[in-house]
């Protein structure tokens, strides 16, 4: 069984995930898995990413989502393999820029993450299947405490995490 821990670049994915692999929980780093199992395809220049078919890495990852042991997929497209829960890490806006900024991030690619973030794109993305999606909102919160809520939604303990508390169209005009 796969758990997806999907968000925009920035929100606090890879960081929940590597404390959930110091707690010796089974994650999977997609980015890493991309790359060892050749499924990168063509860089996208305007983008300043690789491009990835989304099919190829489900069907790689078929052995963890069919398997009886939880596993958990961090990356920005985990929401697109097959899973059993879609957790969408969001994270404010003005803090994920900063973030972003500090990871070298270009002025427009910034701009694009955050519009990304404000607009819900991940998350609605993520609510067009039919797989339970739940939201952690990362923006003050330590990924000990954001591995806390991610094990309570594995327990199933998920009525504090459905989707639609988190909104952040109040700060839009600053960045569109």
């Amino acid at each position: 069984m796969i758990i997806a821990i999907t968000g925009t670049p920035g929100t606090g994915k890879t960081e929940l995930g590597k404390e959930l692999a110091h707690r010796n929980e089974n994650v999977i780093f997609l980015s890493d898995f991309i790359r060892e199992n050749g499924l990168l395809g063509e860089y996208d220049g305007d983008m300043g990413t690789y491009n990835v078919e989304t099919e190829d890495l489900d069907a790689a990852m078929i052995e963890f989502s069919e398997s009886p042991e939880t596993y958990y997929a961090e990356g920005h497209l985990s929401h697109f393999l097959t899973c059993s829960h879609v957790i969408v890490v969001r994270c404010d806006p003005d803090v994920l820029a900063e973030r972003l900024v500090h990871r070298g991030y270009g002025e427009e690619k910034v701009k694009e993450n955050v519009q990304a973030e404000i607009l819900d794109v991940i998350l609605c993305e993520a609510a067009s299947s039919d797989t339970p999606v739940y939201e952690l909102d990362s923006t003050s919160r330590t990924p000990g405490e954001l591995a806390d809520s991610v094990l309570e939604i594995a327990e199933g303990r998920t009525e504090a995490y459905l989707p639609g508390k988190t909104d952040w169209t109040g700060g839009i005009d600053r960045w569109f």
